[in-house]
């Protein structure tokens, strides 16, 4: 019986730069792709690969994005705020071992691997100024039982200044820096043990949702909320849970020593659309603080090859988003 392979089809696009824009599925002999696809490392030692589905090959290897604009309620300074938030999910070649996206993934041989990478987006108003956030997931179509991820990146601007933080994967721990206006926080370069990481399941719930992991866990939370709290990133106590509720279900995420809450709501059947999310925990500097709850409701879903639609005529694509 052949084995199915990834091929990879690259093209040059007008604009910033050179991208490797179309991921496409080969049935046959073996191929570069191939061959990374099959020497992803090991980085949930014994852990068993998860083959990825016919339908996520079908659906993720096609050209464009899926770009899903969210009404946001955001809690700050012990205040709710109205905001938005974009997921973007996309596939893209990638180096196993530079943890970047690759110019040239022909010739990459068995250092490509082929990743879902998601952006996710918030911004929204605190009184005068505003907060603009970033988070990057890296993680490999082609999964595993334990964490799979390659690499994390996540940014915070505001009129204070700016915090920029990364993980990257090794065999055995988290490599995490940190660079940030906070005297407490910034120039940070240490290891932290390799346990999962709240930002790796987003792409999970897309990919696999049965793999996504349940029970008493341990876990770092969302780098995102971790800067709005001035939280410090370690592993914290969790507990997981599935919850399948006919046409949508729910992965929820309870923090008992952080006080913290998130369940992601998506459509049950795949592509496994994410329909919101709610996230609660004490904000803001009173003492007590008040328990709120921050929630994004989906408003628009868009397939785009987003890298190429940057002119002023393009603009009625981010309106058809509702940004």
């Amino acid at each position: 019986m052949q084995r199915a392979a990834f091929g990879v089809v690259s093209a040059v696009k007008r604009g910033v730069g050179r991208r490797v824009v179309a991921l496409a599925l080969a049935t046959g002999a073996a191929s570069a792709g191939a061959v990374a696809c099959n020497r992803e490392p090991a980085l949930d030692p014994g852990g068993a690969v998860i083959e990825a589905s016919q339908d996520v090959r079908a659906y993720w290897f096609s050209d464009g994005a899926e770009i899903t604009s969210y009404d946001l309620v955001q809690a700050r300074y012990g205040e709710l705020r109205r905001g938005t938030a974009v997921l973007v999910f996309v596939t893209e070649p990638f180096s196993r071992t530079r943890h970047v996206k690759l110019d040239d993934p022909e010739s990459a041989g068995d250092d490509l691997s082929v990743v879902l990478k998601l952006n996710m987006e918030k911004k929204f108003q605190t009184g005068i100024y505003p907060y603009s956030m970033l988070l990057s997931t890296f993680t490999p179509v082609r999964l595993r039982k334990g964490p799979a991820l390659f690499k994390l990146s996540a940014s915070s601007q505001e009129w204070c200044g700016h915090t920029f933080s990364q993980i990257n994967a090794s065999a055995s721990s988290w490599r995490f820096r940190q660079f940030s206006y906070f005297e407490a926080e910034g120039d940070v370069d240490r290891s932290l043990e390799r346990v999962w990481l709240e930002d790796e399941l987003w792409s999970r719930v897309r990919l696999a949702p049965d793999s996504l992991p349940t029970g008493e866990l341990r876990a770092i939370p969302g780098f995102l909320s971790l800067r709005l709290r001035h939280t410090e990133v370690a592993p914290t106590a969790a507990r997981a849970a599935l919850e399948q509720n006919g046409a949508s279900s729910t992965y929820r995420l309870d923090y008992a020593g952080d006080q913290r809450s998130l369940a992601i709501r998506f459509q049950t059947a795949f592509p496994h659309e994410i329909l919101g999310w709610a996230e609660t925990y004490p904000d803001g500097f009173s003492d007590p603080a008040p328990v709120l709850t921050t929630t994004a409701t989906r408003k628009r879903l868009i397939r785009s090859e987003y890298w190429g639609k940057n002119s002023n005529a393009d603009e009625r694509l981010a309106r058809e988003l509702g940004l």
